[in-house]
C-alpha cells in the first residue's frame, strides 16, 4: 500500500466515524440512517477520487465497512465524533470546501433519515459546524 492509499482509506475511515457519531447520537442506529449513508457513498463519495483499497474495491466504502463495524460493537458516538474531530484538525488541508459541503449534506441526510432531527442530532450537528468554521 502507498501513501497516498493509505492517506485515502485513514481519510474514509475517519469519515465513517464521523457518520456514525451523527447516526448514533441518539443511542440507536437506525436502518433508515444507515440505508441514507449506503446510498450517498454510492452516489457521491465513489465520485471523490480513484483511490483503491488493497482489495481494489474504492476507498471510500470505508466509510461503511467502519460505519457497519462501529455499529456491531455498538461503540459510543461522543467518543468517535472525537476521534473525527482530532483527525480534522490534524488534517486540515484535505478538507477542501468541496468536500466539507459533502460531508455536511451526507450528515444531513443522516440525520434526517429517521423521523427527522433530534435534539442529540442537532447538537453534534452544531459542533460539526462551529469545527468547519475554525
Amino acid at each position: 500500500m502507498n501513501t497516498t492509499q493509505n492517506i485515502g482509506i485513514t481519510f474514509y475511515q475517519n469519515l465513517g466515524k464521523l457518520f456514525y457519531a451523527i447516526a448514533a447520537s441518539d443511542k440507536v442506529v437506525r436502518k433508515s440512517e444507515y440505508d441514507s449513508l449506503r446510498k450517498i457513498v454510492k452516489s457521491e463519495w465513489l465520485k471523490v477520487d480513484d483511490i483503491e483499497d488493497d482489495f481494489g474495491a474504492d476507498a471510500s466504502f470505508q466509510i461503511e465497512i467502519v460505519f457497519d463495524w462501529l455499529d456491531y460493537q455498538e461503540l459510543n458516538a461522543e467518543e468517535c465524533f472525537n476521534q473525527f474531530e482530532e483527525y480534522y484538525n490534524e488534517n486540515k488541508k484535505r478538507f477542501t470546501d468541496k468536500i466539507k459541503q459533502l460531508i455536511w449534506s451526507t450528515v444531513n441526510a443522516i440525520a434526517g433519515a429517521f423521523s427527522g432531527k433530534n435534539k442529540s442530532e442537532l447538537m453534534m450537528l452544531g459542533r460539526l459546524k462551529l469545527i468547519f468554521e475554525k
